[in-house]
């Protein structure tokens, strides 16, 4: 059941598509050179003072728009970036790049994520590199013997890890990887099943990073009064309809009720042949033949401690996933250096070869808020807000919100910064209309696991496409069908609840 391979027809079918990319370099200069040209102009037809209107949603198409055609996310953002800096300011598009670079670096959340994702990154490396990865994988073998029972698994699992999507992402798709395989199951849908139970479960749960960010934030806007932010998010819970209905369809597409379809059924077919790992992905070559034995019952205990001390030490440092990730790393550390199962020059190679794995993700999510900043200075969410206001009724303001800030966290990519923005508008707009406050606070909660869930470059989809073994746009694009069900469910639920609460 190992996968410590890298099977031909990747390497192949990875040569080609390398080929069909480079085939006309000169091509692709002129038309990215043709396109940075009408952002300049764009710039000179904007007045200095005034809203830059639609223009402002132009970066984030052209995001979209790259990322579909060259299958590469960093250099999708990248490509939003530069546009949107010269729609800012042609003249200095070098320096405010420099600058933008520097205030996202300095930003705490990035320093939080970098720290978060490094950290679990040389956690899960070293619950590998000990085999107690191997020794949780065939724990669950003995007892699961169908495909559908495999991924029905996952999704139980993801539930389970509710405490943070980012350690659901990780920790679940590590743990389940050689067993899917095994049954053939593509490292797409893989992503898929536990991308699902990610932010979408984290919103249903008030003990989790989510909650406790969201519940302070209602509380700075005057959604609730002091002390009572979480008491408003546990009473919106029943409304988060994005959250819910994302859970059925994922349990539908597990159980078989749910059909493949697109391009998830392409890369099942893949996988069916043999080939669950898709084109283009390099395997981990760590050699597991001088792996120290351990018996099936230490290798799980291995596993499972280290996972309960991390939940156990998050929760005790109020759901601080980066002090959980400390105590649980140093925790494994002692544990495996105790029983001899890796030396300490290992233990410490497994954390930083952990990091170095996690660069990429990294650099994906820190592009993302770049993007941010970028919408941010040209004020798109308030323009999309202020598109839709003259729509806007009692009856309509919960879907209209959900359907807006879902486009607007697609886009950008930022589940949680986005509403730093939104909440200031929208909670005012509730209160004037006099909707019921939980119904609206469930469907900004709604809108901001779908774009966790659905967008290419958020941290969610990249960091379980990167866990899962695939590219973010080989996750996003199998994804974004059963997202898009999931979403239109949602749209239509609260647009019922907005007329049955009006």
């Amino acid at each position: 059941m190992s996968t410590d391979f890298a099977p031909p027809l990747a390497e192949n079918s990875a040569t080609i598509d390398s080929e069909k990319r480079v085939e006309s370099p000169q091509k692709w200069i002129l038309f990215f050179v043709a396109i940075m040209a009408f952002f300049a102009y764009l710039s000179t037809q904007h007045v200095e003072g005034e809203s830059y209107g639609f223009y402002s949603l132009l970066p984030a198409l052209l995001i979209l728009f790259v990322a579909v055609i060259t299958k590469k996310p960093l250099e999708s953002i990248f490509a939003g970036i530069i546009a949107g800096l010269l729609l800012l300011d042609p003249s200095n598009v070098v320096s405010g790049l420099g600058d933008l670079s520097l205030s996202v670096v300095m930003n705490e959340t990035i320093a939080w994520i970098v720290l978060v994702c490094g950290m679990m990154g040389g956690l899960i490396n070293m619950l590998e590199r000990g085999g107690s990865v191997l020794s949780f994988g065939q724990m669950l073998a003995r007892r699961i013997k169908t495909r559908r029972g495999t991924m029905l698994t996952t999704c139980v699992l993801g539930i389970m890890v509710f405490i943070d999507d980012y350690l659901n992402s990780l920790a679940v798709s590590a743990s389940m990887k050689n067993l899917t395989d095994h049954y053939k199951i593509s490292r797409e849908k893989l992503a898929f099943l536990v991308d699902s139970t990610a932010a979408p479960v984290c919103i249903l749960v008030p003990v989790s990073t989510w909650a406790v960010y969201f519940a302070a934030l209602l509380e700075e806007n005057g959604a609730a009064a002091e002390g009572k932010g979480m008491s408003l998010y546990i009473d919106s819970i029943p409304y988060m309809a994005y959250g819910w209905l994302a859970l059925v369809v994922v349990f539908l597409v597990a159980a078989g009720v749910l059909g493949d379809f697109g391009a998830m059924k392409h890369a099942e077919k893949r996988a069916q042949a043999g080939q669950t790992i898709p084109p283009g992905i390099l395997i981990d070559g760590f050699d597991t033949s001088n792996m120290k034995k351990t018996s099936s019952s230490v290798g799980l205990m291995n596993f499972l401690l280290p996972m309960a001390v991390l939940v156990a030490a998050s929760l005790y440092y109020d759901i601080d996933l980066l002090l959980g990730a400390l105590v649980a790393s140093l925790f494994t550390m002692v544990l495996y250096f105790w029983q001899r199962l890796l030396s300490f020059s290992q233990l410490v190679d497994a954390m930083l070869d952990g990091f170095k794995v996690m660069l990429h993700p990294i650099a994906v999510v820190c592009a993302g808020f770049m993007v941010k900043e970028i919408n941010d200075q040209l004020a798109m969410t308030p323009y999309i807000i202020d598109s839709l206001t003259p729509y806007l009724s009692k009856e309509l303001l919960p879907a209209l919100v959900f359907a807006s800030m879902a486009a607007v966290v697609f886009a950008t990519g930022s589940s949680w910064g986005v509403f730093v923005v939104s909440l200031p508008i929208v909670i005012p707009m509730a209160i004037t209309f006099e909707m019921s406050m939980p119904l609206t606070v469930g469907a900004l909660l709604s809108a901001s696991a779908f774009g966790s869930h659905a967008c290419f470059f958020s941290d969610s989809t990249v960091l379980s496409s990167q866990g899962s073994g695939c590219t973010p746009m080989q996750h996003a694009l199998t994804q974004i069908p059963y997202a898009l069900i999931a979403a239109a469910l949602a749209f239509i639920s609260l647009l019922i609840l907005g007329f049955a609460m009006a």
